[in-house]
């Protein structure tokens, strides 16, 4: 008999992972939108009507699956993620005949963001976390409550700290159209990417391989710097390159949710995902996704 496996936030991770875990679960997902549960179902997930930010709307979810997959964001304000608490609240109640009946596995999908800037030096797992604006402090708090729990409740945790995401229809071609500005090479930072179709893969292989407690980078083997990586798109894509200015400039020219990532420069470090999680990518470095893409517009 399949085992269930709850997804929480089904967007375009949540679809491109359904069809490759249909073998070995029956696979449920919380979704707040009743008019998207028929696009759900086409991808072989079962909707479940559920809100994080109503408590209420969560009380089914007791006893309900022994896999949850949290791919759904923190709120968009505040120091905390309280939309996580109300997960794990939720998963912690009794039900009415067998009392606590916890998942066994637990996967978090949290951000490299957590790490804030860190000078472009490689970084493995083992570096302290230092979030340098409220979105990232919200994913350690995320993460924080989430290893609690599972520390105290014997639930195999793992967490997935996810960089930037690009697939086909996730590439900043309105961006390089709209000639946006990149920062001077010697301003730049590094970035670093994993294609949607590869980060699908990964979940798969941590629900099979992850570690209890165990954090793993989900970056591809690509350094490059944010203008190296426009810079590459606009040549496969036969776009101009973005100008490109000083950071001083860009700080008046750019919106802050962009600069803020642009403030942020580290590589990661990804041998722990390939060793443990047994992980190889269909898209070893963003040159071979974006020709991908290309090849097929």
């Amino acid at each position: 008999m399949k085992k269930t496996l709850l997804i929480v936030g089904c967007g375009d991770i949540a679809r491109r992972t359904a069809p490759l875990l249909q073998k070995h679960y029956r696979i449920l997902g919380l979704c707040r939108n009743v008019e998207h549960f028929s696009q759900l179902k086409s991808y072989g997930i079962t909707p479940i009507y559920g809100d994080l930010d109503d408590p209420k709307s969560l009380e089914k979810l007791a006893g309900i699956a022994q896999r949850i997959l949290h791919l759904a964001p923190p709120p968009n304000h505040g120091l905390h993620d309280w939309r996580t608490k109300h997960l794990l609240s939720a998963l912690s109640k009794r039900t009415k005949k067998l009392g606590p009946i916890l998942p066994q596995r637990f996967l978090y999908i949290s951000t490299s963001g957590v790490y804030g800037n860190c000078d472009g030096k490689l970084i493995d797992e083992t570096h302290p976390v230092r979030p340098e604006n409220a979105r990232a402090l919200r994913r350690v708090d995320a993460e924080k409550h989430i290893r609690s729990w599972g520390k105290r409740n014997r639930v195999t945790v793992s967490i997935l700290r996810v960089p930037g995401i690009y697939a086909a229809d996730r590439l900043p071609l309105n961006r390089l159209r709209e000639g946006l500005p990149a920062l001077l090479a010697t301003e730049d930072s590094y970035t670093n990417h994993i294609h949607a179709d590869d980060l699908a893969r990964i979940i798969c292989a941590a629900f099979q391989f992850a570690k209890p407690n165990r954090i793993y980078h989900t970056s591809d083997d690509s350094h490059l710097k944010m203008g190296d990586y426009f810079d590459l798109v606009a040549d496969i894509f036969d776009y101009p390159y973005p100008p490109r200015i000083s950071r001083t400039e860009a700080e008046q020219r750019i919106s802050p949710i962009m600069f803020s990532f642009m403030k942020e420069s580290r590589r990661l470090e990804n041998m722990r995902m390939k060793k443990e999680l047994h992980v190889r990518l269909l898209y070893p470095t963003v040159r071979h996704g974006v020709e991908a893409a290309r090849a097929v517009k």
